[in-house]
């Protein structure tokens, strides 16, 4: 392959711009394939213990060629055969001639095919896990650190009761625990296919075992606990049930709306620059407009995201149209969906956690903001505290109500900044209080059970969840992007 021939061709920007190389590997060919050779040799190791004729020379003969996988040879193979498995039993048995009558003895296809997929869909959950916590972690700091700086809250996207901007993460943090949740579960219940033959019933197997029943459930057993698993799916057809696909294309798809829903609100909130993502000295925001600092690493999240949660029906359609025991009009849809769902979480998980250990907060920002809508807030404190001192609560409203359309037309019709407070001030009605207007709009007060509210969640839902991934946890390194 010459050096331009890289660039004439198709490459996904997954691999090229945005996935961990950890990532990669585990969806590459090398490591597709030599986990089918290790899965050739389990089945070998297997089958002698129980007592076929399979000597240890030709399993050594097997482990000693696991990892150098002619790749060539297999695609020339495949081109002749139209069938990627039997090439690669082709060209590994011509690399262990004393192996090859013994290679994949009594298997499938799909024994080495969708083994491989659940050992990958294992290794890509324990990657993920881990990820997820961390950000968990980043936001659980945020929080904490400002549990107590008031900020507005919006509803329809319009200035509402205010919030704090820790409390403001929790809600970033719970979607994350329900992914978290959801992750696990997955991994927990992943099984394996183990050596179940064409249709799922062991036929090949209890012919090669003499009708012995019991040496088929044990070389089953063998082979999964040789994998690291320690159940099969007790029933299969040829494959295992994509419903398993589906369950974690789900998983995945979820992850990928609770990041583009964090991501969608710090982008607003850059706009209103009130929060900021990192952004690096060197940094260009703009080809045409120098002062600019767009969210690009939020944005580029959504953007994963949207793709991520596109995927859950490729795996839904597909376990849709399995008819019966199977039909291979599955194959060439996973190979796109199970690694592009993992490598786009992957890219969409590592550029989070970029932006959750370098949020920005610019308090005089939001305090300013505050300043501009907390006065209509107040009216129902103003007025509270005008009827302590012995004043008519509908007296009150009244005299509220007019100055406050005042200093709305004020603002909305003269672009001026909203003075009802002033006004309050310059109305003699309002001399009781007068000494405690301060306090009444100390924007603290307004805030509720927030603070609280965040130390609570944290404490009580968040810690013991990160517990499991401790060792991460202080470990944690800071996330610098290629691109």
């Amino acid at each position: 392959m010459n050096s331009l021939s890289v660039h004439q061709g198709y490459v996904s920007p997954l691999s090229t711009r945005y996935a961990s190389k950890d990532m990669q590997y585990l969806f590459s060919d090398q490591h597709k394939f030599s986990t089918w050779r290790q899965l050739w040799i389990w089945l070998a190791q297997a089958e002698r213990s129980l007592g076929l004729d399979i000597s240890e020379e030709q399993i050594a003969e097997m482990k000693a060629h696991m990892e150098d996988v002619n790749f060539k040879a297999a695609a020339d193979e495949e081109r002749l055969t139209r069938h990627d498995v039997m090439a690669h039993v082709h060209v590994f048995a011509k690399q262990c001639p004393k192996a090859a009558p013994i290679i994949h003895l009594g298997a499938t296809s799909c024994y080495v095919g969708d083994n491989t997929d659940l050992l990958i869909l294992r290794a890509a959950l324990d990657m993920l896990l881990p990820r997820v916590a961390t950000v968990i972690f980043c936001l659980k700091e945020f929080a904490m650190k400002y549990k107590d700086q008031p900020t507005l809250g919006y509803t329809h996207l319009q200035p509402a009761q205010l919030t704090t901007v820790g409390k403001r993460a929790c809600l970033w943090i719970q979607d994350l625990l329900m992914d978290e949740r959801a992750l696990r579960r997955c991994r927990d219940d992943l099984r394996f296919r183990g050596v179940k033959g064409t249709t799922g019933t062991q036929a090949s197997f209890l012919q090669l075992f003499n009708g012995d029943g019991t040496k088929v459930k044990q070389l089953d057993m063998l082979v999964t606990k040789l994998a690291g698993f320690t159940k099969t799916y007790p029933v299969t057809g040829q494959t295992y049930s994509r419903k398993v696909d589906v369950e974690i294309m789900a998983a995945l798809a979820s992850l990928g709306t609770s990041i583009h829903k964090m991501c969608s609100d710090i982008r607003i909130l850059a706009s209103n620059k009130e929060i900021e993502e990192p952004f690096e000295a060197t940094q260009i925001g703009s080809s045409a407009m120098p002062y600019k600092r767009n969210p690009m690493r939020s944005e580029r999240c959504c953007s994963l995201a949207r793709h991520l949660v596109s995927l859950y029906m490729n795996a839904a359609n597909t376990h849709c149209t399995q008819w019966l025991e199977r039909t291979l009009d599955d194959s060439a849809n996973r190979r796109l969906t199970l690694s592009e769902g993992f490598l786009a979480a992957d890219a969409a998980l590592l550029t989070l956690l970029n932006v959750s250990q370098g949020l920005v907060v610019y308090p005089k920002v939001i305090e300013r903001h505050i300043g501009a809508e907390l006065p209509f807030m107040s009216a129902e404190n103003i007025i509270m505290a005008m009827v302590k001192k012995g004043e008519d609560r509908q007296e009150c409203h009244e005299k509220i109500r007019v100055l406050s359309q005042e200093a709305a037309a004020e603002v909305k019709q003269h672009g001026k900044d909203n003075d009802l407070v002033q006004r309050v001030r310059n109305d003699s009605y309002f001399k009781p209080i007068l000494n405690d207007l301060d306090k009444i709009l100390d924007a603290r007060t307004f805030t509720g059970r927030a603070s609280s509210q965040v130390e609570e969640f944290i404490n009580e839902e968040v810690d013991c969840i990160l517990e499991r991934y401790r060792e991460t946890i202080n470990n944690i390194q800071s996330v610098q992007l290629n691109i």
